[in-house]
């Protein structure tokens, strides 16, 4: 069976993150995805929870391979959706948002 993608998309600043966590608040076993991105991991961030850390040159590299749902730079920082981590993880069934 498979997962269903739910995708909030807005600018920055308009209430994606209040609006993520309160539906996770009522629906506890959807997950959010993970994005990657090249900037430095910050203290508690997790590798592979808060976000899939990369090298530039890897993000690029993936980018060539049109890995990416999507990806945008913010800050001088990559950050993007890897489609394989998102097929995966929706054909486990698995309920999935993207907040964009």
């Amino acid at each position: 069976m498979s997962g269903t993608l739910y995708i909030v998309s807005a600018p920055s600043g308009a209430g994606k993150t209040s609006l993520v966590k309160a539906l996770l608040d009522a629906a506890p076993e959807v997950r959010v995805s993970v994005s990657h991105t090249t900037r430095g991991m910050r203290p508690g961030e997790v590798d592979g929870v808060n976000y899939h850390f990369t090298s530039r040159e890897e993000f690029l590299a993936m980018l060539e391979r049109n890995e990416f749902l999507e990806h945008a730079e913010v800050f001088g920082n990559l950050y993007g959706t890897s489609q394989r981590w998102v097929e995966k993880t929706l054909a486990e069934g698995l309920d999935l948002i993207l907040e964009i």
